[in-house]
């Protein structure tokens, strides 16, 4: 029994009726000696910290930097008061924060104390098992112990020698939002209740000190006695559910008898969605009753099963339409805790490999353990997963579910009709709570980014002033999310570009999105920068100060350092004498999007000039070793290496090198050996492969359901009516580099035919409005 248990309460709900009078059970109680704690508000710390206290927020529950600064002047003066007992002995802490990412920002504090001899450990559920059993372990001889926890620690949890309980007196609760029925975690204020169980931890083996960071009077006032119960902020539907598969009578009565009666407004809601999920007839004995209703084969079905309604729902159109092993598996994952671990300060490593999840399923070639920690996943909640898959798929034979064995498919389509059908199951299993994505504003989008590309660039806001000069820390702190680029300074602002692999789609790069994970993470990033004064100091005659907010782009590719150019202008534009241009297809990426060259008399003489001198020369070997980005000189393999061509290398595989020929579109796999350096004066030519996107199409809706973008269908088509011919494109807009055209060739005998119209004639694609981007870039 919990010892922060109403004992009262409990005792008169179950009091017992004897002479016309209700007696409350019995209360026993066992009384031990727990030492002493004492308590402390911000009224108390004045004399502590040095400086102005913030005043108390009671609009909003928030931890607002002020407070973060006083609980670390606050482990500072631990030191002060250890010294004036005569302490040696430096004592553990525990600081109760609110989430990951206030445990972040925490121990970013403490780590830029003065005092170093801390050893500071998180305490969360997403941290790995070794991360959790670490704030077991006794601390190094002079070092003191502070562990940042949520309410993980608030209760059942005993750390020796905690001595020290600093609380921000906030929590965040399970809530049920009262128009989709779904959960979410919304922070409050604690209750006296919690924060009394948080004062708990310390005074376990001697006397502890709780430092509650409210003034008193608000600590009386404002902070709730006790949490909200369960049953008042959590969906009731399971609760219903089990009282009509009792026959305990009429829901809304039966609860009204409650400890803690949810309220009839809660009741009646919930049974109207359950109506609406088709669990709860709309009748009652055929007597129409809005606020009850029998139950279905499907409801009986759900309250059968250990899981969310609509999870239960998922499984039972999962036997419709053929897929239940799916549902299964995706009902018990849903149920249960992420199994991604999250290692403290490694969130970017964790959240790229649960975006790359295809690497899960290498594990039949680990260890389980070794497997496990490799790819930031707890076995632990894996095999949770897979014990509650069991049990479900136990459960749902009883009404004559099975799973039933697949034929094989016989080719790529089959493959995304069934993962369409799937998507189709879990629309309906969720009917009506679903999502759409926002339209994005294009034209902010494109003026924030100054024209550069959206699904390569991210934007740094506050770059200090001469920014260019931390070119290299900005190049290490998102190194960890993808090869940086080029990174362009603006003013204040920063434009950090990725590479891209010329063979990629137009999708938005995984280095993008680990950029702004790390800003919802409220990763800090932090430079080392210089005092202004001291750089132009340091230099003479004044220079620093015209130079101090000026235009920059550092190109990592072609380690150089350029002034800005100018929007609208590039090599790229030079290159496209007219809007119509003859074509050769080198490589196809996707249906509409391909490279090529062009055919013209002038630039086949540039081709035919450039290979000349290439082999005129006498190439010599790499002088580093090959890695992704490096322009170097290749054979190409069909001409059986009697001739070197410009190349960037894409990625190395062993003794191979995937690489992409600049001057003509195509890729190859070349053995390392064969690789030569290029010469500086042949860098100076712009590259000549182009890159192209037919405009005004997008797949149909039949291309869409077999694939992700285009069907193998499409694609195939696509290819028989591009490759081998010579393509007239007329040139629609350019953005980044990207030539937009409509392509047009001769079919047989007959007139000039848009390759556009045949897709959409036979249904592989559909028309579409051009971006805006490429609307305002119109040649």
């Amino acid at each position: 029994m919990s010892a922060s248990i109403n004992c009262k309460e409990f005792a008169e709900y179950f009091a017992i009726p004897v002479h016309n009078k209700l007696n409350p059970a019995y209360i026993f109680e066992v009384e031990g000696k727990p030492y002493a704690v004492e308590e402390y508000y911000l009224d108390d710390l004045k004399h502590i910290v040095h400086f102005k206290l913030p005043p108390q927020i009671t609009e909003e529950p928030v931890i607002v930097k002020e407070m973060y600064d006083l609980a670390v002047s606050l482990i500072q003066s631990f030191d002060e008061l250890e010294m004036k007992i005569k302490s040696t002995k430096k004592n553990p802490l525990i600081t109760f924060s609110l989430g990951l990412a206030e445990i972040n920002y925490m121990h970013a504090c403490l780590s830029n104390t003065f005092n170093k001899r801390l050893q500071v450990y998180p305490l969360h559920s997403t941290v790995t098992l070794e991360e959790q059993n670490n704030v077991f372990l006794s601390p190094v001889p002079g070092y003191r112990k502070i562990i940042l926890s949520t309410n993980i620690a608030e209760s059942s949890l005993t750390v020796p020698d905690v001595k020290y309980v600093i609380d921000f007196c906030l929590t965040r609760t399970l809530v049920c939002d009262e128009d989709t029925n779904y959960q979410s975690l919304r922070l409050c204020w604690a209750s006296k209740t919690n924060c009394n169980q948080r004062k708990g931890r310390a005074g376990r083996v001697s006397k502890g000190y709780c430092y509650r960071l409210v003034h008193k009077d608000f600590w009386t006032n404002c902070i709730p006695e006790k949490p909200i119960p369960e049953i008042l902020r959590c969906p009731l539907g399971t609760t219903i559910l089990k009282i009509k598969m009792l026959d305990m009578g009429e829901p809304k009565a039966l609860l009204a008898t409650a400890l803690s009666p949810p309220s009839a407004g809660d009741i009646e809601r919930t049974i109207l969605q359950l109506k609406e999920l088709g669990a709860l007839t709309t009748c009652v004995q055929t007597e129409e009753n809005p606020h009850d209703g029998e139950l279905t084969f499907l409801g009986r079905v759900l309250a059968h099963l250990p899981v969310d309604q609509h999870l239960g729902k998922l499984i039972v159109l999962g036997h419709v339409f053929g897929c239940l092993e799916e549902c299964l598996i995706i009902a018990a994952a849903l149920s249960l805790r992420t199994f991604f671990a999250v290692p403290f300060r490694q969130h970017i490593d964790s959240y790229r490999n649960q975006y790359i999840t295809a690497s899960a399923f290498s594990f039949y070639f680990q260890e389980e353990l070794d497997w496990g920690r490799s790819n930031y996943i707890q076995i632990k909640r894996v095999r949770e997963v897979a014990e509650l898959f069991e049990e479900l798929k136990q459960r749902v034979s009883v009404f004559n579910m099975h799973i039933t064995t697949q034929p094989s498919p016989m080719d790529q389509e089959y493959v995304y009709k069934q993962r369409f059908i799937l998507q189709v199951v879990i629309a309906g299993a969720f009917y009506p709570n679903y999502f759409t994505f926002g339209v994005c504003d294009q034209e902010i989008a494109v003026k924030e980014l100054d024209g550069r590309d959206p699904k390569t660039t991210i934007m740094l806001r506050n770059i200090p002033p001469y920014g260019f000069l931390y070119h290299k820390q900005l190049q290490s702190l998102f190194r960890q999310c993808g090869q940086v680029k080029s990174i362009a300074y603006d003013g204040p602002k920063a434009f950090v570009e990725f590479s891209r692999n010329p063979m990629d789609t137009f999708k938005t790069l995984p280095a993008v999105y680990m950029s702004l994970k790390m800003a919802q993470l409220k990763i800090p990033l932090d430079l080392n920068v210089c005092n202004p004064n001291e750089i132009e100091n340091q230099v003479e005659g004044g220079g620093a100060a015209r130079v101090k907010y000026t235009r920059v782009n550092v190109d990592y590719q072609k380690q150089t350092v350029e002034p800005v150019a100018i929007f609208g202008i590039s090599e790229m534009s030079k290159m496209i004498p007219s809007r119509l241009l003859s074509i050769n297809v080198t490589e196809i990426v996707e249906v509409g999007h391909f490279w090529g060259y062009r055919i013209d008399e002038k630039n086949m003489t540039v081709l035919q000039t450039l290979t000349t001198e290439i082999n005129h020369q006498s190439l010599m070997d790499l002088p580093v070793s090959p890695h992704p980005e490096l322009v170097c000189l290749a054979p190409f393999p069909c001409l059986d290496n009697k001739g070197y061509y410009r190349a960037r290398i894409l990625y190395v595989s062993g003794d191979f090198a995937e690489v992409f020929f600049v001057d003509y579109g195509n890729r190859s796999r070349v053995p390392l050996k064969n690789l030569k350096a290029i010469p500086s004066h042949l860098r100076e030519l712009p590259f000549q492969a182009l890159e192209f996107k037919m405009c005004k199409m997008r797949p149909s809706a039949k291309s869409l359901v077999c694939g992700e973008q285009w069907s193998y269908s499409a694609s195939q088509r696509f290819a028989s009516l591009v490759n081998g011919y010579t393509l007239l494109v007329k040139v629609y807009s350019l953005v980044h580099s990207v030539l937009h055209v409509d392509v047009f060739r001769y079919l047989g005998s007959k007139e000039l035919v848009n390759i556009r119209d045949v897709l959409i004639e036979e249904c592989y694609a559909e028309q579409a409005e051009e971006s805006y981007e490429s609307q305002v870039c119109i040649q």
